[in-house]
């Protein structure tokens, strides 16, 4: 796979190319920290305009309005947040703080927002800004401004949004109108009517008004003193929104769902909740599409630890009740639920969790669809069904086996439950119109048809496998999934590992809508859809796929019809190609392109992609580097499994010589041969930084093997390594092992089991198994078992049906075979690994007196956040590798530590 004739071929016919290549100078830490990266690209609603954002690692940002046909581009320092009215003739941006400024500042600075004619290039800038909006029509903007001279929110006890004021601007003649005292405003879908709330901080007006945006004139329409009305959720001329009262405390106490109806002009009350469950202001209102059911949450009353009324002259030190209230107890029982910690994260969740119901306008009934019972439900743009998912009797098996659930039909008319699935792991979607479930179970696909309580197997009798084919976890495989449904429930589309199947839901019967290439290619298709509304496709629609080679990792862009099995290429290259967003009303995509040296730029093309029109350059950035290219190479694990990898050349090349190695990994990583690097610092190497200093970078596939994952790792990587040595790009003595977090583990067991690795470094490694199979991933509060047992990690079994398995695959066990030098690094509030896993690495290494540095980093969790941390990782990583793989003088931490300094 190496093409070395034609790097020879090159330097013959262009040697001046290469001189210059040359020439090329490497990147510096500071060069990564500046260099832009694309974020946030939409597109305007005819596609005659784009925007985006440029990010540099570290700085201002810079908002970017380009004309997709003209060469006018608006530029705007510390822009973000970017959108366009429907007409596309303005466009909102909204500035941040500066960014030295906010880092310095002891207090959170507020935005200012641009809004700026396209046409006509006008500007107008307002500060403190809270949030923006415009109408459907394109006539009018609304922007919520805090006030500059408001006293600070944590000296009062005033809501955190009085005060704040409402400006509406007329697009067409500039006039403003500005309302005080505003919480929330919503322009209604029809452009008529702006609906807000007001907050008085006298209380005595607060309530909900109507500014028209016919005659700007201000309707009162439900207002009470001491009230707060707030979730304001439009339909057409219907209104629906929450009200309630502020408690002594001035905090919203429970709400009242309420509903304007404009073509009656009146105003409806819901009925109030059942007891020990309220409606909370922090909530969420959903129309369906009909606009006959409002979707809203409960939240459950949950009990407070009791707290005695506090009484100064009360003196007795030896009351008992006043003593155990103030108890930090934690009980934990054998057969709790959860295990404490999970409880104590999921009681947080808990009091944020919405159980939701519905208001059924025409009957005026409301129905609680969630309960304790059935806690989690989904709907989508059918008004009969809603599928309810309870995993309460499954709770238990979270500790050391995984997540299971019950699964429910729920009648949206009667909130009457039909329990459809039990002890359910794999997928189940309901379909658009409500008809039908489809789930996968026992590695294949079911339909259920909910009004004859119906089931078949659509797959079992088919000679493809709808499981994951390349399942390596001691669990059962998962499936490829669901690409969406056509409409009035008449098919689903259903992924295997290649192609694209559609099954009738009458009858089941199926047909390979992709007809086999994917399969025959190595082509993995998959459905885009462009259109985030869009919630099923017509039966003769044209669908947009993407198709990833399996073996040569590009994605290229496919359509087939949804009636007509046959794929149409529509672009293709060595490349990665990532569809972005539509035009909602021309169709025109955005997208863009990339490889390992091709900066993703943006793209515009037609929804046939017959012609296309690059519209940034910013990997002109990388001109001046000494970039490297990228390449796929292959060979054989020590059990004969063949292996993908990716080899990137230094920047400055030169056929023949020998180069250090930085090998990094975790478990696939071939397909990112034709993907740009995050130029980022971070807690992971930078790949281009590496290469243009002189390293070559290795990307080795890693496939593993349930009860043997440390060994499965080092079969794989030591023929690689090797493969780099005899194909002449390797120094033998000059490489260097890096992995975080499961390759970290990777890492501490290879180097137990070969001297190959002139130094290692593990960042965040599990080191023994046998402790960490009783810890607690903190993030979650959950038991590390399940992830030994069914998971990651890849046991397969219990500590006590497998110790050997526990002990074989723990590098602490067998730190007195390591002889590579080894850093690891940690964080020391680790929420994912516990950190005193690389305490009891440390500790056999430094007993042993190996070769070993620890980097703590304080109050950092799994991937490091603060950017200093970052930073100072990333330049030790590069003075370990430079110095155990280049043989540059070590700095003083790595021969002599550094001593602790206290504040």
């Amino acid at each position: 796979m190496i093409k070395q004739p034609r790097l020879v071929f090159l330097l013959i016919l262009f040697p001046a190319i290469l001189v210059y290549s040359q020439n090329k100078r490497a990147l510096t830490f500071k060069d990564v920290m500046q260099f832009k990266q694309i974020k946030s690209p939409v597109i305007s609603s005819q596609g005659n305009w784009i925007a985006y954002e440029e990010h540099p690692d570290r700085g201002n940002g810079t908002a970017v309005i380009k004309s997709t046909g003209t060469d006018v581009k608006f530029s705007f320092d510390r822009g973000s947040k970017i959108k366009f009215s429907k007409d596309e003739s303005w466009a909102a941006v909204t500035l941040k703080p500066d960014f030295a400024e906010a880092e310095k500042s002891k207090k959170k600075l507020k935005d200012e927002l641009l809004l700026i004619n396209t046409n006509r290039n006008n500007t107008f800038k307002y500060k403190s800004v809270l949030s923006s909006a415009f109408s459907n029509n394109a006539e009018w903007a609304a922007m919520l401004v805090a006030e500059d001279n408001k006293e600070d929110s944590s000296k009062t006890s005033l809501p955190e949004y009085a005060g704040n004021s409402l400006i509406v601007k007329s697009l067409e003649s500039l006039k403003e109108d500005t309302i005080s005292f505003v919480a929330e405003y919503k322009f209604d879908s029809l452009s008529t009517t702006l609906a807000y709330s007001v907050s008085d901080t006298n209380k005595l007006n607060n309530g909900l008004y109507f500014y028209s945006l016919d005659d700007d004139g201000v309707t009162a329409i439900d207002t009470s003193a001491n009230c707060s009305v707030s979730n304001l959720s439009w339909k057409d001329n219907k209104l629906a929104y929450l009200k309630s009262f502020f408690n002594k405390n001035d905090k919203a106490d429970t709400c009242d769902l309420k509903l304007w109806d404009g073509s009656a002009s009146t105003l409806t009350t819901s009925a109030d909740a059942d007891s020990g469950w309220y409606i909370s202001e922090q909530n969420k209102l959903e129309w369906s599409p009909s606009g006959n059911i409002i979707y809203f949450g409960y939240k459950k009353m949950l009990p407070e630890k009791y707290k005695p009324e506090d009484d100064s002259s009360d003196t007795d030190i030896f009351d008992f009740d006043k003593l155990l209230s103030k108890t930090t107890l934690n009980l934990w029982h054998w057969n709790d639920q959860l295990i404490k910690t999970n409880e104590e994260k999921e009681w947080k969740n808990k009091k944020k969790h919405l159980y939701t119901a519905v208001y059924n306008v025409e009957d005026k009934r409301l129905i609680r669809l969630a309960d304790d019972e059935i806690p989690y439900t989904k709907h989508n743009i059918n008004e009969q069904q809603a599928l309810g998912n309870s995993p309460v009797p499954y709770l238990k098996l979270r500790t050391w086996d995984g997540w299971y659930s019950d699964y429910y039909t729920i009648d949206l008319s009667t909130g009457n439950r039909t329990k459809v699935i039990e002890k359910q792991q794999g997928d189940v979607e309901l379909s658009p119109g409500g008809g039908f479930l489809v789930y996968y179970s026992d590695k294949n696909w079911f339909l259920y048809n909910i009004d004859s309580g119906s089931r078949i197997s659509l797959t079992q009798q088919m000679n493809v496998p709808f499981a994951d084919e390349d399942n390596d976890y001691p669990r059962e495989p998962q499936s490829y999934g669901v690409g969406g449904w056509t409409e009035n429930d008449e098919a689903v589309f259903i992924y295997d590992k290649y192609d694209i199947w559609k099954f009738n839901t009458r009858d089941g019967s199926a047909t390979n809508l992709t007809g086999g290439y994917g399969r025959d290619n190595e082509l993995t298709f998959r459905i885009k859809n462009m259109d985030k509304e869009k919630h099923y496709f017509e039966s003769d629609e044209e669908l947009l796929l993407t198709a990833f080679h399996n073996w040569e990792k590009y994605t290229a862009v496919y359509s087939v019809g949804a009636d007509e099995p046959g794929v149409k290429e529509l672009i293709k290259d060595a490349k990665k190609f990532k569809l972005l967003c539509k035009a909602e009303d021309s169709g025109d995509i955005l997208y863009s392109r990339e490889t390992y040296d091709e900066f993703p730029d943006l793209w515009v093309t037609s929804n046939r992609f017959g012609d296309s029109q690059r519209l940034t350059n910013l990997d002109e950035q990388r001109e001046p580097f000494a970039w490297g290219s990228a390449e796929l190479i292959e060979w054989n694990s020590l059990d004969g499994v063949l292996l993908q990898g990716v080899i990137i050349k230094p920047g400055n090349y030169e056929p023949g010589r020998k180069y250090p190695v930085l090998v990094y990994y975790y478990r696939f990583f071939s397909q990112r041969v034709h993907e740009f690097n995050d130029m980022v610092v971070n807690h992971r190497p930078n790949f281009p930084f590496y290469a243009s200093n002189d390293y070559v970078v290795f990307l080795p596939d890693i496939r593993f093997e349930v009860g043997r994952p440390g060994f499965s790792a080092t079969k794989c990587l030591v023929p690689g390594v090797q493969k780099l040595i005899d194909m002449g790009l390797a120094d033998p003595d000059g490489i260097g092992l890096h992995g975080h977090s499961w390759s970290g583990y990777q890492t501490a067991l290879v180097i137990t089991q070969t001297d190959l690795f002139a130094c290692a470094i593990a960042g965040a490694p599990v080191s023994n198994m046998t402790s960490a199979y009783s810890g607690i991933r903190w993030g979650t509060g959950l038991a590390r078992q399940f992830q030994y047992e069914k998971s990651q990690s890849r046991i397969g079994g219990s500590l006590w049906e497998y110790p050997e398995r526990y002990l074989e695959n723990s590098p602490v066990f067998f730190a007195d075979k390591i002889h590579t030098p080894l850093l690891i690094e940690f964080g020391d509030k680790d929420d994912a690994v516990p950190w005193y896993q690389g305490i009891e690495l440390y500790l056999a290494m430094r007993r042993l007196e190996k070769d070993c540095v620890f980097l703590q980093y304080k109050d950092e969790p799994h991937h490091l956040k603060k950017y200093p941390n970052k930073l100072d990782y990333s330049i030790r990583m590069k003075e370990y590798l430079d110095h155990y793989c280049k043989g540059i003088p070590a700095p003083e931490w790595v021969i002599r530590g550094e001593p602790y300094i206290g504040n």
